[in-house]
This record gives C-alpha cells, sequence and structure tokens, in this order.
C-alpha cells in the first residue's frame, strides 16, 4: 500500500524526533534524517553501518532550500538545478558553515539534489528541511528500489518507510556535477 498524507506527517514527527525515515527517488529510497542535525545524521551512520568517511548527499525541495546548506551558489548550479531538477542531478557546491561536518566527512563541499518523486517532494515540503538521504540499505548491500526492500534491510522501529512504490530508474544518482565558486 503506498503512503498517503498520514504517512507523510507521522514521518514529518519521525524525523524531527531525529529517528529515520526511508523514502523514495526516482533511481533508489534514501535513507532520511535531518540534514542540519548532527544527532540525526549520526543515526544513518549507526543504522547503515556506513564508513563516516563517506559523504552523504542531502535532498532538498529546490534551489532555496538547498541554499540553506550550501556557502554558495554559483551561477551554473542555478542553471543546472532550474533546467534539471527536480530529477536524477546532484550538484557538489561549497557547504555552509551551518552544515554540520559529519554530513561531509570534513570536506569543503556538499553534495545536494532534489528528488522527482512526488511523495519525497510532499515530504521534503510538509518536513521544510533539507535531508541526508543515502541509499537506504546497510553499508555494502544493493541499493532498494522498493519498500519492500527496505523492510527486509531494517526493523520499523529502525527505519519507517515511506512507500512509493518502485523506483523507476532502479540505479542511484545518474547524474553528478561539481560546481565552484568560480566559473
Amino acid at each position: 500500500m503506498q503512503a498517503g498524507p498520514e504517512d507523510i506527517a507521522l514521518a514529518v514527527e519521525r524525523l524531527r524526533d531525529k529517528r529515520l525515515v526511508a523514502f523514495p527517488t526516482e533511481t533508489v529510497y534514501g535513507l532520511g534524517a535531518l540534514a542540519l542535525d548532527t544527532e540525526a545524521v549520526s543515526g544513518v551512520f549507526r543504522v547503515k553501518g556506513r564508513p563516516s568517511d563517506n559523504p552523504l548527499i542531502v535532498h532538498v525541495v529546490d534551489e532555496a532550500m538547498a541554499r540553506r546548506v550550501c556557502a554558495g551558489w554559483p551561477a551554473h548550479a542555478a542553471t543546472l538545478a532550474a533546467d534539471f531538477w527536480p530529477g536524477p542531478l546532484t550538484l557538489v557546491v561549497p557547504k555552509s558553515a551551518d552544515l554540520p561536518d559529519v554530513v561531509t566527512a570534513g570536506g569543503p563541499t556538499v553534495a545536494v539534489r532534489s528528488p522527482r518523486h512526488p511523495l519525497t517532494l510532499a515530504l521534503l515540503e510538509s518536513l521544510g528541511e533539507p535531508l541526508v538521504g543515502p541509499s537506504a540499505n546497510r553499508s555494502g548491500g544493493v541499493s532498494p528500489t522498493c519498500a519492500e526492500h527496505v523492510r527486509e534491510s531494517f526493523s520499523e522501529d529502525e527505519v519507517f518507510v515511506l512507500d512509493g512504490g518502485p523506483c523507476v530508474g532502479g540505479i542511484e544518482a545518474v547524474g553528478q556535477v561539481e560546481t565552484s565558486a568560480n566559473p
């Protein structure tokens, strides 16, 4: 059964409680936590068994939300976002000082994208906050392309799953562009 408004409200509540929520994108299911909260993000690493030196991608609704995690937004990032977001394009830009270092593994840049899945866009809009969202599987495992794959990897207590049906792309982020403050 696919998620509805009640499920989105429950997901928002869980996220605000620093708990994890799996959400669909056009490529794979992501494992979400509040991107601006160190404790919440640390839960992603713990539950996935992900090495702390492996940075996370941040999911946003749009450019305005992306700017909350970026120190700068180059003109070509704005052009690319306008042309390809929402969609499977990841932009790598200078990170904001407000973004916890755990998200970027201490690096100076952050990877941001706006997923094209309507359920996830609705979640992000309801939450009003950017989410980290690496693939919703145990580290080293195959990336999940449906809600059942996520449920096979994690207990209900560990991860609340927003079922948005199968992902149409079935592969992880298909495009990534690194941008800098200089054109």
